[in-house]
């Protein structure tokens, strides 16, 4: 008679119960980590090792095939990890999955998981935008239709688990990962990641969307990777906990990926309080948690809050912790630390437990590998969506008259991102992920500015020139590992000083009608590059010698329309004044240049809004626009603030705001709703859309609350002198904010009810009294506004 497990005709829970009592501690072990391996569809698998597992302390294994016997959790990145075509990817990983699902003891299949922030990390795979484009749509749908397209081109290598999204909200545009970011704003942020999810997931959750970094990573000391976090919880919960909680509510996300750095001394791949207490207990979570990678020995190799391998495993586990990723550095120590009491069977048996069960409820033991024929990489329709959201997320925040471009212009198309396409890539795309050799080859189907440009005016009307260079050799590795603490001197930067190709530049632009300027970033892991994971900075001048380019440039008398790509915002030294355009485009992927072509020559309108404020010099950071009043310091500081706040963006036309009205200037406190309704006009001779967003500042509270904060949003397409009318529904829930006893709760008294089009361009106000009694929020409480639009 056939095991309970292998039915699937039984409940999941019996299932379970059947398959853990069949078990050795062994081979429970084996279902707490993952391995790392260069798959090889001859069955002559071996473990990946390279100079990034020195800083997490990892250390190479052998006798695989003898451990394989015992079953795996995970198997990380098996199309991701090195170049190989994804059908042979999938053959390779097929062939592993047989040798355990046959030829182990119990049959256990394992978990395959990718990246998937940017598009599935492997070879041939769409290279979408990064989330700052995501989120500079301001639109949560398409971004749930970009995601469902990612998903799609996942499961067909048979991942079972994406690596994405990130829902740090950014503080400090310094930090590297700041492009990994969907904004500034929790509650925009927490909109983008819900509907990331729901396309990623799809409505069976058969594809495990994982929510990262738990919980603050991007308000770290000095903006540095890795760096001490410190926040009291209601700060904690209000901004940083808040993108996770609406995930987890409204998206139902599968897993979640605890952090590396501490807060308040207190490692987040051992916090109980956040892993268990208010993620499972308090919001009802599910899924599995696993390690960032390394995160585990971190604990002993970088905090320093446990002696060894095994008390770090034990910390980890019994604070929430489901799978160790990457490999199983730590996890293989389990034994030991169950003879030494550190951890005990029956938690290891409900951590199983929970692993068991997503696979069973993934149908892995009923169809345990992929089509090999029915890999669907880079379709018409994905390249269609990545174009859409790098189109519509780039940004106008300058220009003079000059765009859109009129005619057939002779144009100077200068600058290091010009024609660079790993400069229109992420960090998490495949190609810069694993700069590893010349990974131009793997760059075929991304689309520079120039080739549209040229494309699209004749390359009779387009002169190039570099102008300069970022980086002149990638190179791969880091300079210096993160949280090296003397063991390797420091390297010096990698970005270039050469001015040598100035000149050229200059004539070039001489010779032209107008400059199309491409600055920027080059996004590269651990100062590979000058953005992305472990590329922090001290400085928001443009990397190497940009601005000088950008100034000789200028000096010309051409006009100079400047198109910034990369993954944080820069200044352009006091020449905002002086160029005719500025274009922030983020990091547009493959479809990148054809974007930015359709919008500088009016083929599209510049429909993006900023997620992130561009402060006006470093010695602002950290600032975001719903800061504390004091944040300005007293006098107000002169270099605080910001010249393009969040919610900024220009467009070809102008639109008048009529007076805000409120339905009533009074609303129940409990299960209220605040009702505010506003005209928006097209007063100008284009059409376009416009990004009306609503504001609330809570003037009297018993805690210090922000200036202000962003409740509700609503885009609408309006032609030349149309009007619409937007009516703004916002649950009186969302007006909460964090007790010290750790409760959410909404206090009544009079919030200003503020729109406009941006957080500095306020247009109409008006004042709500909420009344009643204070309403401590349980459960699932009221997370969403909504907009109603009359034309």
């Amino acid at each position: 008679m056939s095991a309970i497990y292998k039915d699937a005709r039984r409940p999941v829970n019996e299932r379970v119960a059947d398959l853990l009592s069949r078990m050795t501690p062994e081979e429970k072990f084996a279902q707490m980590h993952a391995w790392w391996l260069i798959l090889s569809s001859d069955g002559n698998h071996r473990e990946r090792t390279d100079l990034s597992d020195e800083f997490a302390g990892v250390t190479e294994q052998t006798g695989l095939a003898e451990r394989m016997k015992l079953g795996i959790g995970q198997i990380t990145r098996p199309l991701g990890t090195h170049i190989v075509d994804a059908q042979e990817g999938v053959r390779a990983a097929n062939r592993l999955q047989k040798t355990l699902v046959e030829d182990t003891r119990l049959g256990i299949p394992a978990l395959f998981h990718e990246e998937c922030l940017v598009g599935l990390l492997c070879k041939d795979a769409t290279l979408f935008p990064s989330p700052l484009n995501y989120g500079s749509t301001w639109d949560p749908e398409l971004i749930e239709r970009a995601a469902e397209a990612i998903g799609k081109e996942a499961r067909s290598t048979g991942c079972h688990q994406g690596l994405a999204p990130v829902l740090d909200v950014s503080r400090d545009v310094r930090w590297g990962r700041t492009e990994e970011t969907f904004g500034e704003d929790p509650w925009l942020v927490g909109m983008m990641a819900t509907s990331y999810v729901k396309g990623l997931q799809g409505k069976k959750r058969d594809l495990l969307a994982t929510l990262k970094h738990y919980v603050g990573h991007s308000f770290s000391e000095g903006a540095r990777n890795h760096a001490p976090v410190h926040l009291g919880f209601c700060e904690l919960n209000d901004t940083f906990l808040l993108p996770f909680e609406m995930a987890v509510k409204l998206a139902n996300a599968g897993s979640v990926m605890p952090a590396y750095h501490d807060i308040d001394n207190q490692p987040g791949h051992s916090d109980e309080f956040l892993l268990t207490t208010i993620l499972r207990e308090q919001w009802g979570f599910d899924g599995l948690v696993v390690a960032d990678y390394g995160g585990v020995s971190l604990l002993h190799q970088h905090h320093g809050i446990s002696h060894d391998p095994a008390e770090s495993a034990a910390l980890a586990f019994n604070a929430g912790l489901d799978v160790e990723l990457p490999k199983d550095d730590c996890a293989r120590h389990l034994a030991g630390a169950v003879e030494r009491g550190l951890i005990t069977m029956a938690k290891v048996d409900e951590i199983v437990a929970r692993v068991l069960k997503e696979k069973f409820r993934l149908g892995l033991f009923e169809h345990p590998y992929a089509d090999e024929n029915r890999v669907a990489l880079q379709s018409d329709s994905a390249k269609q969506l990545a174009r859409e959201v790098a189109t519509r997320s780039i940004t106008l925040l300058e220009n003079d008259g000059t765009l859109p471009l009129k005619g057939t212009p002779e144009v100077a198309v200068i600058g290091p991102t010009a024609d660079d396409p790993l400069a229109l890539l992420s960090g998490y795309s495949f190609p810069v992920h694993l700069i590893i050799s010349d990974m131009l080859e793997q760059t075929s189907q991304v689309i520079t500015p120039l080739a549209a440009l040229r494309e699209r005016l004749g390359s009779e009307n387009v002169r190039y020139a570099k102008g300069c260079h970022i980086i002149e050799k990638r190179m791969a590795g880091a300079p210096v590992f993160p949280g090296d603490s003397g063991g390797k001197p420091m390297q010096s930067s990698p970005v270039s000083q050469d001015l040598s190709l100035i000149p050229e530049a200059v004539r070039t632009a001489q010779q032209s009608d107008v400059v199309v300027l491409c600055v920027g970033d080059l996004a590269g892991l651990f100062q590979s590059g000058t953005v992305g994971e472990g590329s922090d900075t001290d400085s928001l001048t443009l990397p190497g010698v940009q601005q000088q380019l950008l100034d000789e440039l200028v000096a010309t008398g051409k006009p100079v329309v400047v198109v910034m790509t990369g993954g944080r915002p820069y200044n352009l030294g006091g020449q905002e004044d002086n160029v005719a355009a500025l274009l922030m485009a983020w990091a547009p992927g493959q479809e990148g240049g054809y974007a930015i072509a359709d919008v500088l020559t009016g083929q599209a309108e510049p429909g993006g809004r900023l997620v992130v404020s561009v402060p006006k010099s470093a010695g602002a950071m950290p600032y975001y626009y719903n800061h504390k009043l004091k944040s300005g310091g007293t006098p107000f500081a002169f270099h605080f603030g910001s010249r393009y706040p969040f919610g900024y963006g220009k467009t070809w036309t102008d639109f008048s705001y009529g007076p805000l009205k409120l339905a009533g200037k009074k609303v129940e406190n409990q299960g209220g709703e605040i009702i505010a309704g506003v005209t928006v006009t097209n007063c100008g001779r284009e059409a376009a859309s416009e990004v009306v967003q609503l504001y609330v500042h809570d003037k009297v509270a018993s805690m210090v609350r922000p200036v202000q904060e962003l409740k509700a949003f609503q885009r609408v397409y309006l032609q030349a002198g149309e009007s619409a009318e937007l009516t703004f529904n916002v649950p009186t829930d969302m007006l909460n904010f964090t007790r010290r006893d750790g409760q959410r709760v909404v206090e009544p008294g009079e919030f200003e009810i503020r729109v406009g089009a941006s957080s500095g361009d306020i247009r109409s106000r008006d004042v709500v009294n909420v009344e009643g009694e204070i309403h401590v929020l349980q459960g699932h409480w009221r997370m969403v506004s909504h907009c109603e639009v009359k034309q």
